[in-house]
């Protein structure tokens, strides 16, 4: 096949007819303000690469996408907002393929314009690929796959999964095999509407305390001047990622706690508190431990975010505090399902933000506009995406303020079926994944963290520049390190504040105020579901 000197898009037959929907639940809701005035923002895109050693044919791999998005549901999704806000599906949506041949493009260049490009999430097929051949491969013939996607409809693991089903289609000439009907995103939905809130409800009423709860890694401080999306990454050596591990596997935890243990040290330290104190930061969970069949095969935004609620002594030993966060996150698996606008509205948090951002907003499908006030009240409220976001909650002023301002995620991925590397091999191509961007969320700060396959440990701390700058960003990810460098040396009657005496002398990070975004009136984002999952539940339901 001739390569085109200019990128060549390959696209599916348009959307035009739609089916039922099924109700917007509780983590789409904050995401739904990307439809309008957020949308180039890059907020709530993420972006995973692959390369593709090995031939590449350009018309049978976007037959393949086009035959998966025609049998994948959330691939025809799209969201509308008359006469009241859902999911809606169409038969038909377009796969869209745009290959570069080698050489014609700047990489970074083109990973910032497709991420700020975003997404008419009123359209269906919320993902896109863009396939760049590489021009150092040495003899081989590499290709870099490019999917960008929206946190509203999926998550990477989903994408993941997707891409193995490309995968089966490209193999079998382009139209994917025939097999068993797996859940969908209507299955998921349904599944929410149907939890009853009240478990979940009590279990974070008694999970999260009264009392204030410190919530940013950084003091306050001046106006940055910059804007736009900031990542400072750090990276430890597989000999100290395998030190940490064995230290954390000695303890019975996982190296997650680990790594949320230091982010709780570093939200104590910037409170400045003399005694304990009570700090709080978003962790994400797949969402996939549920009690529905097929559920870690199926493509949906289920990955979700909830707040981690832990005290902090500074005289109690390192060892308890980072077996308080392993019990607390098994006490979480439990509810993992449930957003954190939920928990804010069950626990009397205000988490209406001075930006000018509402409880919710409409889906105009005449403009791209939208804009929005505080919708304030019980029913009030917005909850985080994917990877976490601004939560609403109940009226303003309520005790105790915001559970979350920054997020610790780390990576996680379905397990590789081998039989598909084995086949992809038989025709001369090897897969290779490459680091993930993350996406951008809706929080000042976030901490994202990635497992090499030499064992190294990458941690990036991805920040809106506009509240912290590149300087004090570098700054807090070389904190986390040195701690995490630090642990493994700590013995059993190590204190946390012998851990944070580490830092002494360091500068604190420091973080500007939150910029006044213009806001307006706009009418509420109901969701009209009544079950547990959905926005608005069964206890505080409108007519």
């Amino acid at each position: 096949m001739a390569r085109q000197s200019r990128p060549r898009a390959v696209r599916g037959r348009p959307g035009t007819s739609r089916r039922p929907g099924v109700p917007v639940v509780w983590p789409q809701y904050d995401l739904l303000r990307d439809v309008g005035v957020r949308r180039h923002t890059g907020r709530n895109v993420e972006q995973l690469t692959w390369r593709w050693c090995g031939p590449l044919d350009t018309e049978r791999f976007t037959a393949a996408w086009q035959s998966v998005v025609d049998r994948e549901t959330v691939l025809r999704a799209a969201f509308a907002g008359e006469p009241k806000p859902r999911v809606v599906f169409h038969d038909h949506a377009r796969a869209e393929v745009v290959r570069h041949r080698a050489g014609t493009v700047d990489w970074d260049r083109l990973l910032e314009r497709d991420r700020r490009r975003g997404f008419d999430l009123r359209r269906p097929c919320p993902l896109r690929v863009t396939l760049v051949d590489l021009a150092d491969a040495g003899s081989g013939r590499v290709t870099r796959v490019l999917l960008t996607f929206h946190h509203a409809l999926l998550d990477a693991w989903s994408v993941f999964v997707l891409l193995e089903e490309v995968c089966r289609a490209y193999l079998a000439g382009g139209a994917l095999p025939g097999g068993e009907r797996r859940p969908d995103l209507r299955d998921w939905v349904g599944w929410l509407e149907r939890q009853d809130p009240a478990p979940a409800r009590d279990f974070w009423l008694g999970a999260v305390p009264g009392d204030t709860v410190a919530v940013l890694p950084a003091r306050h401080g001046p106006r940055t001047r910059q804007r736009g999306l900031g990542r400072a990454e750090v990276r430890l050596s597989p000999a100290d990622a395998g030190r940490l591990h064995r230290w954390a596997a000695l303890r019975s935890v996982p190296d997650s706690s680990a790594l949320q243990t230091v982010w709780a040290l570093l939200l104590y330290r910037a409170a400045r508190h003399g005694g304990a104190a009570t700090v709080g930061f978003g962790v994400t969970v797949s969402g996939r431990g549920i009690a529905l069949d097929g559920a870690e095969r199926l493509p949906g935004p289920m990955r979700n975010c909830l707040p981690m609620v832990v005290r902090v002594d500074p005289e109690e030993t390192v060892g308890r505090l980072l077996t308080a966060l392993r019990d607390r996150a098994l006490d979480m698996a439990a509810y993992e399902w449930v957003s954190t606008g939920q928990i804010h509205r069950w626990t009397g948090r205000s988490a209406v933000r001075s930006t000018g951002r509402s409880a919710g907003r409409t889906i105009s499908r005449s403009n791209d506009r939208a804009t929005g006030g505080s919708a304030g009240g019980a029913t009030g409220g917005s909850a985080g995406g994917a990877t976490g976001g601004s939560a609403g909650g109940a009226a303003g002023g309520a005790a105790g303020g915001e559970l979350l301002e920054s997020l610790v995620s780390v990576e996680s991925a379905p397990r590789p079926l081998t039989s598909m590397r084995a086949e992809l091999a038989a025709a001369g191509v090897v897969l290779e994944p490459e680091r993930a961007s993350g996406a951008w969320p809706d929080l000042p700060v976030a901490l994202l963290v990635h497992r090499g396959g030499d064992g190294s440990l990458t941690f990036a701390v991805v920040h809106d520049r506009d509240r912290i700058s590149d300087g004090d960003a570098h700054l807090l990810a070389g904190h986390c390190a040195r701690l995490l460098r630090h642990l493994p040396s700590t013995g059993e009657t190590t204190t946390a504040a012998a851990v944070l005496d580490v830092l002494a002398g360091e500068a604190l990070p420091r973080i500007a105020p939150r910029t006044p975004a213009p806001g307006g009136k706009a009418s509420r984002l109901r969701p009209h579901s009544t079950g547990g999952g959905a926005a608005v539940d069964r206890a505080t339901s409108e007519p």
